[in-house]
């Protein structure tokens, strides 16, 4: 109980963050369509948060070497909020594709330098509880910041107002914090051979996973809108995929940690691709079959990543699993640039329901190379492999330093590179 109440600041600082983005990025594609911006504009939105938020991993340890901690951080944080005002002054879709990486970049720093501090703050022993009340609260402070939007009118100038308070609220924790400054960040480089020697089946899957999680967390709000459903019933769809896929990480990681994972994640694929299906040709009959339906989807795809890392963990070197996984996030970061343009493209020129053929092709695309993996190397013996943890598997919430105080890390006390 202590240890929590040692890094309770920063828990608040950290929640007050989601809180704002999960507000800010459910807000931009919705007042976007009331103001009439296209498809293809809005998935643009998508992958310049996708640019800005890796370009965040790589850049921001660099920032925060030259000016500090609490510096960098307040400096971020007020760049979101300031964002967020600029998207209510400029209704232009460029002016907002732009914003939304200059949005992504600023997040990300922001989320490691808090990140960074609750690492510092942890033990060997404590790690693996603080991981989960971090988890747990980034979850809820997401959700929260979406479901406000129930509230009011997505199409004024109030919650863009109220976007900008959160995130400059989320500096106070940090600045007024008597803490000293942590160690160096995590930096974030990608290794593609040594990716690629660890596990084929991980490199693939997370990048076909990203353009689906990228595509859906997008867009799915403009499916709901294009479908009939109201800000209320799209704002509680998007809430409940979320929540369901943290729900059913329980089940699946401990199935995954009985079989095969990757003929769990064989299952998982074949089952997103039956309700995106579904929601492809039957989506809008029923706005409460909608949104069940999509919480089902959002239950199987926000479980995939962290089977996984942990997959990609189990084949890993002694050591080697934060390098591992900070290469791995980077590649989902790439999915999650591509998805949006196939989706916003595909819907552009068909229909809404097209978004989940995309995502389908992508879980197609992974079933298949797992299936022909599972014929080219065998499963590891149960005493081999590593324990599965969960974690909320969107680009918005994970960076290098969430990987560092995963309990599977052993960190390294001077600081040091993915």
């Amino acid at each position: 109980m202590s240890a929590v109440v040692s890094i309770a600041a920063l828990l608040v600082g950290s929640g007050l963050l989601l809180l704002a983005g999960g507000l800010h990025g459910l807000l931009l594609p919705l007042a976007g369509l009331a103001n009439g911006f296209s498809d293809a504009s809005l998935g643009l939105l998508g992958t310049g948060w996708a640019v800005g938020y890796v370009s965040g991993c790589l850049a921001v340890p660099v920032i925060v070497k030259r000016v500090g901690h609490v510096r960098a951080f307040g400096a971020l944080a007020s760049l979101a909020g300031i964002s967020v005002l600029l998207n209510l002054l400029f209704m232009d879709a460029a002016v907002w594709i732009v914003l939304r990486a200059i949005t992504g970049f600023c997040f990300s720093g922001a989320a490691m330098i808090v990140e960074s501090w609750l690492n510092e703050r942890s033990t060997s022993e404590t790690r693996g509880r603080i991981f989960g009340i971090y988890t747990m609260i980034n979850l809820g402070a997401t959700t929260a910041g979406q479901m406000l939007l129930t509230l009011g009118d997505p199409t004024g100038f109030f919650f863009f107002v109220l976007g900008s308070i959160i995130y400059s609220l989320s500096l106070l924790p940090t600045a007024l914090s008597t803490a000293a400054s942590p160690q160096p960040l995590t930096q974030a480089r990608l290794d593609p051979k040594k990716l690629w020697r660890n596990s084929p089946i991980a490199v693939v899957a997370v990048f076909m996973v990203g353009i689906s999680n990228g595509s859906f967390g997008t867009l799915g709000a403009v499916y709901g809108l294009r479908i009939g459903l109201d800000v209320p019933e799209i704002a509680i769809m998007m809430s409940l995929a979320l929540l369901a896929g943290a729900m059913v990480q329980i089940p699946v990681g401990m199935l995954s940690d009985r079989l095969d994972r990757r003929l769990v994640l064989v299952g998982l694929a074949v089952t997103a691709m039956s309700f995106g299906s579904t929601l492809s040709f039957f989506g809008g009959t029923d706005p409460t079959l909608t949104v069940l339906l999509i919480a089902g989807f959002g239950g199987v795809v926000y479980s995939m990543y962290p089977v996984i890392v942990a997959h990609a963990s189990d084949h890993a070197e002694p050591g080697d699993f934060l390098r591992i996984s900070g290469g791995l996030l980077l590649i989902f970061g790439a999915g999650t640039m591509l998805g949006p343009l196939l989706a916003s493209g595909l819907m552009t020129f068909t229909y809404p329901g097209a978004l989940f053929q995309v995502t389908a092709a992508a879980h197609l695309s992974m079933m298949l190379f797992a299936l022909w993996r599972m014929r080219q190397r065998a499963s590891l013996p149960q005493e081999d492999k590593s324990d599965f943890v969960m974690a909320v598997s969107t680009a918005q919430i994970t960076t290098p330093e969430t990987v560092s105080l995963d309990p599977r890390t052993e960190v390294d006390e001077t600081g040091g590179e993915i």
